[in-house]
């Protein structure tokens, strides 16, 4: 992260305490070069190839799992967007005013793995 150059660096530091600070079982990690986060199995990177605003991979790992049933994540802000049964990517308009919507996915996501 030190030597990180992006125009939303500031958002994703933001993210990042607000991500760990939900839970004590969440640790930092770098996945695929990009800063991630992992309880006992990695769920969340960031999307360092987005430049005009911060997102957010949730997924259950690195592994390919057995039959996945599709996952429910109350989204009343409209932050989330599918993109498989087991996958998302969360938007995040306002690291500030966005804060419990995000929080609220964080907690929801970690339920799974």
């Amino acid at each position: 992260m030190a030597a990180l150059k992006h125009p939303l660096r500031a958002e994703i530091e933001s993210a990042r305490r607000i991500i760990s600070a939900v839970s004590p079982k969440i640790s930092e990690e770098i996945k695929w070069k990009a800063p991630g986060f992992r309880t006992t199995e990695s769920f969340a990177t960031v999307n360092l190839r987005a430049t005009d605003q911060l997102q957010l991979i949730f997924h259950l790992g690195a592994k390919v799992r057995g039959e996945v049933k599709a996952m429910e994540i109350a989204d009343p802000t409209g932050m989330v967007k599918w993109l498989a049964k087991d996958r998302c990517i969360v938007t995040v308009g306002d690291v500030v005013k966005d804060r419990a919507a995000l929080e609220a996915i964080v907690r929801q996501w970690i339920k799974h793995v």
